[in-house]
């Protein structure tokens, strides 16, 4: 900031001179007390300089009836799992109140490495709201995973002192944590005295206690109401997670208040366009939780204030004077509709994306899988117990289930009629060519199967499906449309959205990928699927820290134990 840019500031926070920008006639909501303020509000370029008094402006917008409340701040969230660019994000989420985003690429890190990580920093210095970036801890996620790089420490120190990275993103290998393994302390001590993002489902008492000490400070994985309260009694920040497959946010509302609203703050980690279309981002979880009886104030402070302090972004969350300019105009509290919003200072508008510039994208043609057939997917095994991965929707935790499969002929295969469908991960990046087989129930599967390049946190392909050739069938697409989604049933397929940049973000604006998802949606449905989001909850079985069950290129692996208990074929 230059001195006469100082001077400028203080001279229009007086009323000695006109300031830059002045919202007239409207009321703030004032996070400290609770109250709705008369008053204009000045701004002098991107800082707040005047509230609470009259001022005049070289521009003034009246904005009479309407309340300003602080721009919104998402705490942990993947731009990939919007299945757009940054770019298309920002465009998609600012003028919802999203001022700011603090991003993970840890997809795009798996299968990219350091150039995914320096694809987002780039984009990060020229997109309209503030994006920053967390540098991904686990890539790959564990040992028993093929992923399409390895970052260790070394990778990640030469990033940290650039403008938008704020620290070490989520820690989800906690085991690797408690056990003090060798890769994970590395990364630690690197990044001591900053920001350690947290991820720690279900952990409770004295893991938890070693998991703390490590330094690490937030946590978006909590599911129950009694698990966050332990946490917060042990100074973790809570980020109440909102999703379009995890939706945390019901089971975590009684935690919503103005006491604890300084120690918790709102995320989506995984929301895509369709769900943002129909529902909202981080406006639909305020207008929800308000809805539910969650006293605004702390709603509203989880929203800004309180997200701001946890990630160290001292200079917003106010509707203060020295405080950046991020403001969200609203028709109400309640309705959390936004008028208008500002970036900055800036009216985001078409004319403010359109002066973005343009980044390169990265990593095409990443899907290098060789061609699949239908005997390749063949599930051989002699016992009729099979190990079965149970759906909870709306959950990314999992059931582990015992069910009875007869072989024939040394064969296991689906059983729709039960709501048994076969699932298989079979490794895109070029390196080992392997592939796993097992089964889950949730799906609803009648016929044909649907097949994703997004797949936690390896990004191999997974598909789920009734018969062997409509499983091949997709998997085979998706390495022809350099990734995505696809539907396949009956030897064709019926409906599919390529996401070619490393397999997980499409190249077409958000309002395309809408589109799309609107026709995969009901193609799944005429399969007979029943899960809401059926592509993303395919995505989230191979998570590795999920309890219980989950599918990695290598076999069926039991993730409490960290044991592998089935390998591909048997």
């Amino acid at each position: 900031m230059a001195e006469g840019d100082l001077a400028r500031r203080i001279r229009q926070g007086q009323g000695a001179e006109k300031a830059d920008l002045v919202l007239k006639g409207g009321r703030l909501f004032d996070l400290v007390s609770g109250a709705l303020l008369e008053g204009d509000i000045a701004i002098c370029g991107d800082t707040i300089v005047g509230t609470c008094a009259a001022f005049a402006g070289e521009r003034e917008i009246d904005i009479s009836g309407r309340i300003v409340v602080p721009g919104f701040i998402d705490t942990h969230l993947h731009v990939e799992s919007s299945l757009v660019t940054p770019f298309e994000f920002d465009r998609c989420v600012l003028p919802r109140g999203v001022t700011t985003a603090i991003c993970d690429p840890h997809e795009i890190a798996n299968v990219a490495g350091i150039e995914g990580i320096r694809f987002f920093l780039d984009c990060a210095t020229r997109v309209a709201m503030d994006l920053r970036v967390q540098l991904s801890s686990c890539v790959p996620s564990t040992d028993m995973e093929t992923a399409g790089a390895r970052l260790e420490a070394a990778d990640l120190v030469p990033f940290m002192d650039h403008p938008k990275v704020i620290g070490l993103a989520e820690f989800m290998n906690y085991p690797g944590v408690l056990a003090c393994d060798p890769s994970c302390m590395a990364k630690l001590e690197a990044f001591d005295g900053r920001h350690k993002d947290g991820h720690a489902p279900l952990l409770r008492g004295m893991a938890l206690n070693g998991y703390l000490a490590a330094g690490i400070r937030t946590d978006h994985e909590t599911t129950a109401a009694a698990e966050a309260l332990e946490k917060l009694s042990k100074g973790m920040h809570i980020l109440i997670r909102e999703g379009s497959v995890s939706k945390d946010l019901d089971a975590l509302m009684p935690i919503i208040t103005e006491r604890n609203s300084p120690f918790i703050a709102l995320c989506t980690d995984d929301r895509n366009p369709l769900d943002i279309a129909e529902h909202g981002h981080l406006d639909y979880m305020i207008r929800h939780a308000i809805a539910c009886g969650a006293p605004p104030l702390a709603v509203y402070r989880a929203a800004s204030i309180s997200a701001a302090r946890a990630f160290r972004l001292h200079d917003r969350g106010l509707v203060a004077p020295g405080w950046r300019a991020d403001l969200v105009v609203l028709d109400s509290l309640e309705g959390c509709n936004a008028q208008m919003v500002l970036s900055a200072g800036r009216l985001v508008n078409d004319a403010l994306f359109a002066a973005r510039g343009h980044v390169e994208p990265v990593a095409r043609a990443s899907v290098k899988a060789r061609h699949i057939g239908a005997d390749d997917l063949v599930h051989r095994a002699n016992a009729a117990e099979t190990h079965v991965i149970g759906i909870e929707p709306g959950k990314i935790i999992t059931q582990h289930l015992h069910e009875e499969i007869v072989p024939e002929a040394g064969v296991k295969r689906a059983d729709p009629a039960r709501d048994l469908a076969k699932i298989a991960v079979i490794e895109r990046h070029g390196r080992n060519g392997n592939r796993a087989t097992g089964f889950v129930r949730g799906f609803g599967l009648k016929h044909g199967a649907i097949g994703s390049t997004v797949c936690h946190d390896h990004h191999n392909i997974a598909v789920v499906g009734t018969n062997d050739e409509d499983m091949a069938l997709a998997a085979n697409r998706l390495g022809e449309i350099e990734g995505g989604f696809v539907v396949t049933r009956a030897g064709a397929v019926v409906a599919e959205v390529a996401l070619p940049v490393a397999g997980l973000m499409s190249l077409e604006p958000f309002e395309t990928v809408r589109d799309q998802l609107v026709v995969l949606r009901e193609a799944a449905r005429d399969l007979g699927v029943t899960l809401e989001e059926p592509f993303l909850q395919l995505a989230f079985l191979a998570l590795p820290v999920i309890p219980h069950l989950k599918i990695t290129d290598r076999g069926m692996v039991d993730v409490d134990r960290f044991e592998l208990i089935a390998s591909p074929g048997l």
